[in-house]
């Protein structure tokens, strides 16, 4: 059936024709009603008739067809979609959900997936968390549901079961680490607390040395990671704690939870101490003893004078050009001696510099009290040979270097000596990495060991992500509890972002973790109201860009009818 416009002399018709075939199988057409004068229609003389069938049809009217269309506010699903499959694939989901399921009655999983989400996407406070809400979509979470109240009873969740929550995640991770050998690095940081309530016993904020510099209240937090750049344990200690007695616990808690047949540790300089090695060698891990690379810290390396001054003399005297690697023997171990030739100079020449400018200052002090002595006047206060040594022994021990300009705070009078020969010792030393192992030679090269000690760094950088992009510090909070569940949401958040980051560099991706998400994030859910009655709904086009993202990194591509 169709309208047709038909004319009758200077008039025109509005009628409804239908197309039928006879039973010869041609084509006829024959008049069902005429509407009236094509003027009338235009007038509006049809409106009821019109009225009536769009309304049978379940079609907004004439009338209701003229109101405005309403565009909701775009919210951002495109980056919380990558993370919800990842979350999903890793097995995050069903696990965690089985073990926060019987604790409250609300779904702590989704909770949980939140916080850890707003981590990576956009940090904010528990309170800030909920205004981010509202400007996304997470896929499977109710957004409306989530209560300040129920945020912070989740955290007290993971607290209740937090060291089934560490062993349901040792057993996700595990299939991503290497059981016959991992080489497993372990670094602490300092994480700065906020609050000027009165300490008590189970506090873990604590004054202590920052990491930045300065001394605050703050919390440490350990972080295991293997080789790959993959966390897989962390440990919150209070503020004040020593980093070397955190070491054994932290090893044996990793051995223990992720069953694999052989470790070699890789450790700051911070953790090394004869006492560490002897309890460092007590470990085993399947009948073998822990096998470990550390580096010695530099107040150490005087220790090892006479046995470097060979290999000094061999291997780094002249040698300009490139790094210089050797072996040698130390208390039935391996040491690992690696000098970098620019390293030492820059060393040297900004060592000489203070040197330089100390022995300026001691001269001026020598020619102002001989002065004095000789009855000359100066503008100021009178020197005396005590005040001149304790403010050139001050000077000296900024700088660093009151094993080299020695001050003697007993004479009666202001002198110092240059020791020549620690200042030689300190030149023979610049530019050198001293590392301790017991992996047989066989199994690691000099070179190899030198390459493992370097990938350390790498935890360096997660600490960076953790206080930059997951902005971990300041924490807010007072309980202990809260606060360890404030660093287990964000160590959470930063095996996403290396889990992330190891699929764009399995394919040589060169977008960063950080990169990624923000070109996801451009991916927008869209509602709009039409007619007043129906609404519509679907996601942005995605770029070229963002299918090459999630091609990379294996994840299906955002869909609006899953939403």
């Amino acid at each position: 059936m169709y309208v047709k416009v038909t004319s009758s002399g200077p008039r025109r018709y509005v009628q409804l024709v239908e197309a039928f075939r006879d039973e010869g199988g041609r084509t006829r057409q024959r008049l069902v009603a005429t509407l009236g004068r094509l003027e009338a229609v235009e007038a509006g003389g049809t409106d009821a008739l019109l009225n009536g069938l769009l309304r049978v049809s379940g079609k907004p009217t004439l009338d209701e067809g003229t109101g405005e269309t309403e565009f909701a506010a775009a919210r951002s699903v495109g980056d919380t979609w990558l993370l919800t499959s990842l979350w999903k694939e890793l097995g995050f989901a069903e696990a965690f959900r089985r073990v926060l399921r019987s604790k409250r009655s609300f779904d702590a999983e989704h909770l949980l997936r939140a916080m850890v989400f707003n981590r990576l996407c956009d940090p904010e406070s528990k309170l800030g968390l909920l205004r981010w809400l509202e400007g996304v979509v997470i896929p499977d979470v109710d957004a409306d549901a989530i209560t300040h109240q129920h945020l912070l009873r989740t955290m007290d969740t993971l607290c209740d079961c937090g060291e089934v929550l560490d062993e349901t995640l040792a057993s996700l991770l595990r299939p991503l680490i290497d059981q016959d050998l991992s080489i497993v690095f372990y670094d602490l940081t300092t994480i700065r607390t906020e609050g000027g309530s009165d300490l008590s016993d189970a506090d873990l904020r604590r004054f202590g040395a920052s990491k930045e510099g300065g001394i605050g209240r703050q919390v440490m937090l350990g972080v295991v990671q293997t080789a790959e750049g993959l966390p897989i344990h962390h440990e919150v200690f209070a503020g004040n704690t020593g980093e070397t007695t955190t070491l054994l616990p932290t090893i044996e808690k990793v051995i223990r939870r992720f069953g694999v047949k052989r470790v070699v540790l890789v450790a700051d300089r911070g953790l090394l101490s004869i006492d560490n090695l002897e309890a460092l060698e007590s470990i085993t891990v399947d009948g073998h003893p822990l096998e470990f690379i550390l580096a010695v810290p530099a107040r150490r390396y005087a220790d090892f004078d006479e046995l470097l001054g060979d290999f000094h003399q061999q291997h780094c005297q002249g040698n300009e050009d490139e790094e210089s690697i050797g072996e040698l023997t130390w208390q039935g171990h391996r040491l690992i001696v690696a000098h970098r030739p620019e390293v030492a100079e820059e060393t040297s020449a900004r060592r000489d510099e203070k040197i330089a400018a100390l022995t300026a200052d001691a001269d001026g002090f020598f020619a102002k009290l001989d002065g004095q002595d000789a009855g000359r006047k100066y503008r100021g206060r009178k020197l005396s040979d005590g005040g001149v040594m304790a403010r050139f022994y001050q000077a000296v021990s900024e700088a660093r270097l009151a094993h080299i300009i020695k001050v003697d705070l007993t004479a009666d009078t202001f002198n110092y000596v240059l020791d020549a020969r620690a200042l030689e010792r300190a030149r023979m030393i610049d530019g050198k990495l001293l590392l301790v192992t017991n992996v047989p030679a066989e199994e690691f090269t000099p070179e190899q060991v030198v390459a493992r000690y370097k990938s350390l760094s790498d935890i360096e950088h997660g600490f960076r992500v953790l206080k930059s992009e997951i902005e971990i510090a300041p924490v807010y909070h007072r309980l202990p509890d809260r606060i360890r569940a404030h660093a287990l949401i964000c160590f959470l958040a930063l095996v996403l972002y290396r889990v992330l980051r190891m699929r764009l560099k399995a394919r040589d991706h060169r977008l960063s973790p950080q990169r990624a998400l923000e070109i996801a994030r451009r991916i927008q859910y869209h509602q709009v109201t039409l007619h007043r009655q129906q609404t519509a709904s679907g996601l942005s086009k995605l770029t070229p860009e963002q299918h090459d993202l999630f091609e990379a990194i294996d994840l299906p591509k955002p869909s609006a009818k899953r939403l």
